[in-house]
């Protein structure tokens, strides 16, 4: 008997996504990251039979698995195996020329965390692997084991604002001179010994930092977001929407500088008695703050205490 796969998703910001979205019936929207299908079978809840959604997700897993749950739509939904920068590729199979409304929820999934054999996660012993899609080239191994001490350095702290990136890269650097690091309970346990003891009493798991970082690199995450936000945008129907949740501050900073600097209008000096840059105002910001979970919403689950929403509308 096949193994059920247990993909337990409960949408942040769920109520405030759909409110951004502002769903048109009988328009097409992309859930970029579907993962359990959560965001997208409420958006597809909503369409009429003139309406599509789209889901994609780059982890054969969630495909599966939203592929199940969204049946219940027949051809109003459907789903495929991509990552969001394919956006245009995807469109262009589906024979979809203009969208109306795209969701990324940005991150690693639940599920991915809470399936130890993944690697994603310090809390359990795994082979380091870390990959969203497990087709992918790059794994965390490959990263711990090859990346030299320099480039392991930078990488920990531009991507986990880790403040002790040097001393974790040089333990790393020696660890695997003796052997690889093969696993997630020896990275964490040399990352461990890398900081001193008082830095390791109270708040964050000390490893936490470190396999964001690995993970953000192992996935290209940060690479994607700005280059998926212009294809969204110069699809969009006029008044169609962007809506991106994001779990951290690397995330959230290149949502917000693309969003204004699409939103933004003529860059000529001030003293340019006419506009020569030809540049135009493409979105406008639906809100200047990002929304947050409210407290009803993260005393029920606690996944959206970072999360943060954003929503940017195209101009007609």
């Amino acid at each position: 008997m096949e193994e059920k796969i247990i993909f337990s998703h409960r949408p942040v910001l769920l109520e405030e996504c759909l409110q951004g979205l502002a769903v048109n019936p009988d328009g097409i929207y992309v859930d970029g990251t579907a993962g359990g299908a959560g965001h997208s079978f409420e958006i597809a809840s909503r369409l009429s039979d003139h309406g599509r959604l789209i889901a994609l997700d780059q982890d054969e897993t969630a495909v599966k698995v939203a592929s199940e749950r969204l049946s219940v739509f027949g051809a109003r939904a459907c789903v495929v195996h991509s990552n969001f920068r394919e956006l245009d590729n995807v469109c262009r199979m589906l024979g979809v020329e203009r969208i109306n409304g795209l969701l990324l929820d940005l991150g690693v999934s639940s599920y991915q965390l809470d399936t130890a054999e993944r690697g994603f996660s310090y809390q359990a012993d795994a082979p380091l692997d870390m990959r969203m899609d497990e087709n992918g080239p790059l794994t965390a191994r490959d990263v711990v084991n090859q990346y030299s001490e320099e480039r392991l350095r930078n990488i920990l702290w531009q991507y986990g604002e880790e403040r002790f990136a040097p001393r974790i890269a040089s333990a790393i650097v020696r660890a695997r001179e003796s052997a690889p690091i093969l696993t997630t309970g020896e990275l964490v346990k040399i990352i461990k010994g890398a900081i001193p003891v008082a830095a390791r009493e109270g708040g964050h798991h000390p490893a936490k930092r470190s396999f964001q970082a690995i993970r953000i690199e192992v996935n290209a995450e940060l690479d994607v977001i700005e280059p998926a936000i212009r294809a969204a945008a110069a699809k969009l129907v006029p008044g169609g929407r962007i809506a991106i949740i994001t779990f951290h501050s690397l995330e959230d900073r290149i949502v917000k500088q693309t969003f204004a600097n699409l939103a933004s209008g003529c860059t000529c000096p001030p003293g340019f008695p006419v506009c020569v840059c030809g540049k135009k105002p493409i979105l406008k910001l639906v809100n200047h703050k990002p929304i947050t979970a409210s407290p009803e919403e993260l005393e029920a689950n606690p996944r959206s205490r970072s999360a943060k929403l954003r929503v940017a509308e195209k101009i007609g």
